[in-house]
């Protein structure tokens, strides 16, 4: 499939994997239109593109109808990654704004397929699968996309509303002949990451040298961890290959405990500042979600030819190496309790 030439719009495109998407679609030759209400997105990361003229941006909620079908029009492909989302905190703390996800994912796939939109590929979640399977640190289970049900039981507001969309965008496929497909992201962390997501949480506490360092829940709880540039690689791929409503997992299969995550962000600040061993403070009433979330990844190398890249001690390094150069500490001391939970 060539992107050269095609018209391709990015909801949410100014966000952390948004942004890196945008690049990537451009480099690769597509006219790009990115819609973002700024919520969470930041206009820097894709400023350069609009001033260069290499995309169209439109500042706008897509919970507005007059935005959704203006930004649908005359476009091949549409990549759907807005959402009201943060990380666990956020999602266990804000339920209503979630919620939100379920009108404006329907707008988007009613106006795009009203405007002839050849193809949607969502941006859904690991949430989405059923958290009664993922209560037991030490059983070692993988979830595969068979897996996600029925019988569902998603995670929060957040997870059923990805889950919805997914099923929705399924049913357009199968009903309307409509080229769709979902993407679920694993816990995404990377450059441009926010820290309200655990790696640029645990980042943010080692480059203020926190101490005691804080870990929400008992540090036991395992995830897979994945890069951003793994996703968008991933994302695409699943735009070229996948049409039929399927959806798809992007994720490692790396197994790595929350405590395992922090000392790696922990010893690069040990690297970079020396003389950094704090004390391990664990908070077991705050939010932690399931206790044991890692993909099955191979149904996306069998029809993708996709594997992730970058592991967790490669990726955390790269990550911390960007976070490090372009913060200041006295600004994450002053809003990181705020930023945990807030969008």
């Amino acid at each position: 499939m060539s992107w050269d030439g095609l018209k391709v719009l990015v909801t949410g495109g100014a966000s952390f994997i948004g942004s890196h998407l945008v690049e990537r679609l451009v480099e690769r030759g597509a006219t790009v239109r990115v819609v973002d209400d700024l919520s969470s997105g930041k206009l820097a990361y894709i400023q350069p593109l609009i001033d260069s003229r290499a995309i169209e941006f439109v500042h706008g909620t897509l919970l507005e109808q007059s935005i959704a079908r203006a930004a649908v029009k005359d476009v091949h492909t549409v990549f759907h990654l807005a959402a009201d989302h943060g990380g666990r905190g956020y999602v266990d703390l804000h339920q209503v704004a979630c919620g939100t996800n379920l009108a404006l994912d329907g707008l988007v796939f009613w106006e795009a397929e009203r405007a002839g939109v050849e193809r949607i590929v969502f941006a859904s979640s690991g949430c989405i699968y059923p958290v009664d399977i993922q209560s037991d640190v030490n059983e070692s289970i993988y979830l595969s996309e068979n897996m996600a049900g029925p019988p569902y039981n998603a995670d929060r507001m957040y997870g059923w509303a990805k889950l919805m969309a997914e099923l929705q965008l399924r049913e357009l496929a199968r009903e309307r002949g409509l080229k769709t497909a979902s993407c679920r992201y694993f816990t995404v962390y990377g450059e441009r990451g926010k820290e309200d997501h655990a790696i640029i949480a645990m980042i943010a506490r080692a480059f203020i040298r926190q101490d005691p360092f804080e870990i929400w829940g008992d540090g036991t709880q395992i995830r897979n961890w994945t890069y951003v540039g793994d996703i968008v690689e991933g994302t695409i791929a699943t735009a070229e290959h996948i049409s039929d409503g399927s959806a798809i997992n992007l994720g490692t299969t790396e197994r790595t405990s929350v405590r395992q995550a922090a000392e790696l962000a922990i010893a690069f600040a040990r690297d970079r500042f020396g003389n950094y061993d704090p004390e391990l403070r664990f908070l077991p009433d705050m939010p932690t979600g399931p206790l044991n979330r890692v993909a099955d990844n191979s149904l996306a190398e069998d029809l993708l030819g996709w594997r992730p890249k970058v592991m967790l001690v490669a990726g955390i390094t790269k990550t911390a190496e960007w976070y490090f150069d372009t913060h200041k500490d006295s600004e994450v001391a002053a809003t990181l309790t705020e930023s945990l939970t807030e969008r």
